[in-house]
């Protein structure tokens, strides 16, 4: 409970910043692993910015939020290890998180790795940041799946810095022609 009321200042900040520009409504993307990040989000959003909606992003055969989602009940993924992602593959959703996950959240979106790394990369190259692969889902989501997004506006939630040089070497080496 700590950790969701500590992961939701990140949703105050969202509200402030949004109010400021004028925005009131948008889809705000988030990378999820338990499900902290994403329900404290979802919840300072809800008390805040209500007409604003979060969806959980994570790795593509990793979407154990997702699929929870969609079904109504906890899903759990059938291996814990195979993607760059690695800081947000988690056997299943948080049994503290996913109830608020299920009233706040409408759906969530799965990205591959190579989404997630390219947005490492661009991140890097038009943000000026640097997020590690599993931090760059949301960002992954709203590049590669703006199709199905169903709002004109969207946040995305990029953390976490943890990336070795290698991988961000590979980042950076990648060409959109490698998707």
């Amino acid at each position: 409970e700590m950790v969701i009321a500590g992961q939701g200042t990140a949703g105050l900040e969202i509200a402030a910043q949004a109010a400021e520009l004028g925005i009131t409504n948008a889809q705000v993307l988030v990378c999820c692993g338990g499900g902290g990040l994403t329900s404290g989000i979802a919840t300072a959003l809800a008390a805040d910015a209500p007409e604003m909606r979060v969806c959980p992003v994570e790795p593509f055969g990793f979407e154990d939020t997702m699929r929870s989602l969609a079904s109504g009940s906890i899903q759990r993924n059938t291996r814990t290890s195979g993607s760059i992602c690695d800081a947000i593959v988690t056997p299943s959703p948080g049994n503290l998180t996913f109830p608020i996950l299920k009233d706040l959240c409408p759906r969530g979106y799965a990205v591959t790795d190579d989404q997630a790394l390219m947005a490492v990369k661009l991140a890097f190259q038009r943000l000026k940041i640097v997020v590690e692969p599993g931090g760059a889902v949301a960002l992954a989501a709203a590049l590669f799946h703006g199709d199905q997004l169903t709002n004109d506006t969207v946040i995305a939630v990029a953390s976490g810095g943890n990336i070795d040089d290698a991988m961000f070497k590979r980042a950076l080496d990648m060409n959109v022609s490698d998707l």
